[in-house]
């Protein structure tokens, strides 16, 4: 009997006159994932499942008087993007809320606030924002002053948009009961004026006295912050996410669309790794979940941000030598989570951003698993931003996913040189190094801190390029990746991160039916023009979600 070729037998099998036709058939330029068969110019779905993948003619048998088809001629096609760190129930509130993330001066700042506050209804609290000092002449940080006489009917606690810092204006305070005599919070910093006066603004941890007065969100609110979620990532290409520090409200949102038959994102939620007992308890009551909804995972903290100089550094902060950022969690704390939640049999992803930070979790790791013995872990570093020479090869060594945001790269490039020292600089999102070193790199956002857009995520990682337009060959340009090593970071390095390797992030016949289209050949393009590209369709489920 002859052995047909490895790639071949699903494609003949389903290829004859009288086998399924699919319901989808899209034409253009076809970078697979597949390392077996890496390009081609068509794709067949059926239902949820990808038929065949070849060229326009081997694909024709599949089309038959019902089947839709979409044509890319000069386009490019893609499998589903995924985004291995988003706030996702924060992002749908975000584009409903006061937008502060371009706000270029603190004037800017105070006026986007009064003109949102005068669309509110007096008492509404305004959330969210994402602003950045950073873009501001001189840097300053706000103060409640700016604010106050602008907000004077609505509670406001809006954040800098990395999530480590917020600024509260005088309601705010008073609703939490936040007086000049408020006490420091360990793991977080509260700022005041030189009278000690609070300036209204909060550190991590210090935050959290404001955020336990803010009202929960109402079912309903969840459920249409999750359709403007998915309405904005189909536009985006987006088909999955990493949903991380989720709550069992918003999962219920989640179910509740499924339910419904309306969800067109794949989740994989992370819920705080202080509550691990309750993630436990409905692993094994429910088991994993399924390629829609994974419910397996905790997710937790060593350190603040870069921006808010609250990561966790060996060496002080250049413009800050009175700190070298601060433990958010508790080292012993983290320590003994950690190691319960794996005993439990869950994912453990941890955010970590200063160098310090990065190796004391990797410490944990190792003593963790050394300790509970061999398993599939796949213990993710959310962020790995800075990260010492020495500490790049233990992540493949112990197979830790760096799961990075490279956009990050782009915005703190700009400002990172004043805050860390040049050796540090020179190993910071260190893309290509944890690539030749054997890491799994995973890309993604942490949206809302920056654009769930992929395509300027792709851009940030085969440039370099900062947003101030400075650094044109690249900063640390020996960090650079290719454009495919890229697509695999956002494609079937995230399938992997979340278990789910073996049916997606692949267009192949028998994986999940998740692809996106672009009117131009990203493979073409130039490469600080990446951005340019346009997402013409996004199929997620073998269903057409983008356009809607």
């Amino acid at each position: 009997m002859t052995r047909l070729p490895a790639v071949f037998p699903l494609l003949l099998i389903f290829s004859c006159s009288t086998g399924p036709k699919a319901d989808l058939v899209v034409y253009g330029r076809v970078w697979t994932g597949d390392g077996a068969r890496p390009w081609a110019a068509a794709v067949a779905t059926r239902g949820d499942i990808i038929l065949a993948v070849g060229d326009s003619v081997e694909l024709n048998s599949f089309v038959g008087g019902s089947t839709r088809q979409i044509a890319a001629p000069g386009g490019f096609v893609t499998p589903g993007f995924m985004d291995d760190h988003v706030h996702l129930f924060g992002g749908g509130f975000q584009l409903a809320s006061v937008d502060l993330r371009d706000a270029d001066s603190p004037g800017e700042f105070t006026r986007r606030l009064k003109a949102f506050a005068a669309t509110q209804r007096p008492g509404d609290w305004i959330l969210g924002g994402d602003w950045d000092h950073e873009k501001w002449p001189g840097a300053p940080l706000p103060d409640r002053a700016w604010i106050d006489s602008v907000t004077p009917n609505n509670p406001v606690f809006v954040s800098r948009l990395d999530g480590h810092m917020a600024l509260a204006n005088s309601a705010a305070l008073a609703a939490a009961g936040l007086t000049r005599a408020a006490k420091d919070i360990p793991g977080g910093t509260v700022l005041r004026r030189r009278d000690r006066e609070l300036t209204g603004l909060f550190k991590d941890e210090a935050m959290n006295p404001v955020f336990a007065v803010v009202p929960t969100p109402s079912p309903s609110q969840l459920d249409s912050s999750l359709v403007r979620v998915m309405r904005h990532a189909a536009s985006l290409g987006v088909t999955g996410v990493s949903s991380v520090s989720t709550g069992w409200n918003e999962i219920a949102a989640l179910r509740r669309a499924r339910e419904r038959g309306a969800l067109t994102l794949r989740v994989s939620n992370y819920i705080p790794l202080s509550a691990w007992r309750s993630m436990a308890d409905s692993l094994r009551a429910s088991g994993p979940g399924d390629d829609w909804i994974r419910t397996a995972g905790v997710k937790g903290f060593v350190d603040g941000s870069l921006g808010s100089t609250t990561a966790l550094m060996f060496q002080p902060y250049l413009d800050e030598p009175g700190t070298r950022g601060l433990f958010v969690t508790p080292e012993d704390s983290l320590r003994r989570w950690i190691g319960a939640a794996d005993s439990a049999g869950l994912q453990v992803v941890v955010h970590a951003i200063g160098d310090r930070a990065n190796a004391v979790l990797l410490d944990i790791f190792d003593s963790v698993a050394k300790a509970h013995g061999p398993r599939d872990r796949r213990f993710r570093i959310e962020h790995a931003q800075h990260i010492r020479a020495a500490d790049i090869p233990r992540f493949a060594a112990l197979g830790v996913i760096p799961s990075m945001q490279p956009y990050h790269a782009a915005d703190d490039g700009r400002w990172a040189a004043k805050r860390i020292r040049p050796e540090l600089i020179r190993t910071t999102y260190a893309f290509r190094s944890l690539l030749d070193a054997g890491a799994k790199l995973t890309f993604g956002s942490d949206w809302t801190v920056a654009p769930l857009d992929p395509r300027v995520g792709l851009e940030a990682a085969v440039t370099r390029q900062t947003l101030d337009g400075r650094n044109p060959e690249g900063w640390v340009p020996e960090e650079k990746i290719t454009l495919e090593e890229a697509l695999r970071a956002y494609t079937s390095s995230n399938a992997y991160a979340v278990f789910a390797e073996l049916g997606r992030g692949i267009l192949k016949p028998g994986y999940r039916a998740d692809l996106v289209v672009f009117d131009r050949d990203l493979s073409k393009l130039a490469p600080g023009r990446l951005h340019e590209a346009v997402v013409k369709a996004t199929v997620a489920g073998g269903k057409v979600v983008f356009p809607p």
